[in-house]
């Protein structure tokens, strides 16, 4: 017999267990929670490449009901903040309600049922509400290079790295300057024996202000009421200006980038290097990364940056664009994740059989704040289209969105309601209003080519401005924004 939930999400990070804490504290326990793995954690379950760490300060990264004053350093190491996640997971008696080993393959609405049938490689489940918690970090991006599959040694993404493969002594190519590479190379560049690194477009790199978290800041975080809570608001408004820049001021941009400028000249003290590393577009049209540890390692003797690209590779050997040939033992990408296309490899099927997957292939994700679309009801996305940051933490993010999610149940079940679709207008007159604004961003007028666009060059990654803008947004459920139907059994 098929089961039935009225909720199920998916995944497991922060998104996935923020939207199960937010059923529970609304009285919701009829939901099951899917993964894929078995164990919790998400991004930071998969990622243990050296030197994995956030750049979002911890007391920050985090939920804002479940704060914790021991975090070890103002930004911690991956292995730090997965050990929270299962803390919180633990914490809140979610591992009942989490089925791992279990991988969403699709999900298919019957309108006249009022519910979606969930598929997944361990069999169907019904559900009246789908909850997706996947991000948009989870599926390596690994590009194609002509002649990989001759290549006799090891080859890995950062997000799958290869801990039984002993690096001492060997010869790496290391592929991508992403954020991942920018952490890991100053980790195994003392270990190898020579690292050649592919640069295809440098990185804009800020100062990281890191450091331990003293003792007394500790105590005082754990003993004394509302401290932790002001050291955590004074955070976030910290980062919270930085928006300014990003959203049609590029010019404030370049204060940024005379720091980073210094930061690169006090890092690498060969000219030719310096050249190499330092960008030639608008502080963050890409990413901005911080890194204390970088430049320096790109100094090493064994330490080479190719920007001449990789034309072929062949059984023990990369061959760069130059027809320079680089002997390696081991290829390592950092390249990132898919982040535009994440989501296409998933069957979703909404009203008249409309594909999801294809229409945004064809024209682009489209959603309503980033959680609902026209035409899929009682589906919801946290951390979908045009709702990451490059300024702040994504966790406050998800917090406004799963509190909107469960608003937005609360709203069905109050009418009667089994279903409830943004309407068709609703969601054109958001992305309307957030692409006016996204094409006078720095995504878009920086100069460069990002993984924040799409195939068509539009940005369905970032949202426009303020996240206390998009708290307020999202504070509500309009109900006038949605069309509910069918009668809740």
């Amino acid at each position: 017999m098929t089961e039935r939930f009225k909720v199920v999400i998916v995944g497991t990070g922060f998104s996935g267990l923020g939207q199960a804490i937010q059923l529970e504290k609304a009285g919701i326990t009829d939901y099951v929670i899917l993964e894929k793995a078995d164990e919790v954690g998400g991004t930071w379950r998969d990622n243990s490449y050296p030197g994995c760490a956030c750049d979002v300060q911890s007391h920050m990264y985090s939920f804002s009901y479940e704060q914790n004053p021991d975090w070890s350093r103002s930004f911690s190491p991956a292995p730090e903040i997965f050990r929270y996640l299962k803390d919180v997971t633990d914490k809140y008696r979610l591992r009942r309600k989490i089925r791992f080993g279990v991988e969403l393959t699709g999900a298919t609405w019957d309108d006249a049922a009022r519910l979606w049938h969930v598929q997944t490689k361990s069999g169907e489940i019904e559900a009246q509400f789908v909850v997706s918690g996947v991000g948009g970090l989870h599926i390596p991006q690994v590009p194609k290079l002509p002649g990989i599959e001759k290549f006799k040694g090891q080859t890995w993404h950062s997000a799958q790295w290869n801990h039984e493969y002993d690096l001492r002594g060997k010869k790496v190519a290391v592929v991508g300057t992403g954020a991942s590479a920018v952490q890991f190379v100053p980790r195994i560049a003392p270990e190898v024996d020579e690292l050649t690194l592919f640069q295809r477009t440098p990185p804009w790199i800020m100062p990281k202000p890191d450091h331990a978290m003293p003792g007394w800041a500790k105590t005082a975080f754990r003993r004394i009421p509302g401290v932790q809570r002001l050291y955590r608001n004074a955070l976030y408004w910290f980062l919270e200006v930085r928006a300014v820049g990003f959203n049609g001021h590029p010019a404030i941009m370049k204060a940024g980038e005379v720091i980073a400028k210094h930061h690169i000249g006090k890092g690498v003290k060969d000219p030719k290097l310096r050249e190499k590393v330092t960008p030639d577009y608008t502080m963050g049209c890409k990413r901005v990364l911080i890194s204390n540890d970088y430049y320096p390692a790109l100094g090493r003797s064994n330490v080479d940056v190719n920007t001449d690209g990789v034309r072929e590779v062949k059984a023990h050997s990369v061959v760069d664009g130059n027809g320079v040939e680089h002997e390696v033992d081991a290829i390592v990408y950092g390249t990132g994740f898919k982040v535009t296309d994440a989501l296409e490899y998933l069957d979703i099927t909404g009203i008249d059989g409309r594909d999801l997957a294809k229409e945004w292939a064809a024209e682009g994700m489209h959603t309503h704040k980033g959680i609902s679309v026209s035409g899929f009801p009682n589906l919801f996305f946290l951390l979908g289209p045009n709702t990451a940051l490059g300024h702040n933490s994504v966790v406050f993010m998800i917090e406004s969105q799963a509190r909107y999610v469960v608003d937005a149940i609360k709203l069905a079940d109050s009418r009667g309601a089994a279903a409830l679709d943004v309407r068709t207008g609703v969601q054109e007159k958001f992305q309307r209003e957030i692409q006016d604004k996204l094409v006078k961003g720095v995504w878009t007028q920086g100069g460069c080519k990002s993984w924040y666009l799409d195939a068509k060059g539009v940005n369905r990654t970032i949202w426009p401005g303020f996240t206390w803008r998009y708290w307020l947004e999202t504070r509500k459920v309009d109900p006038s924004d949605f069309e509910l139907s069918g009668r809740a059994s």
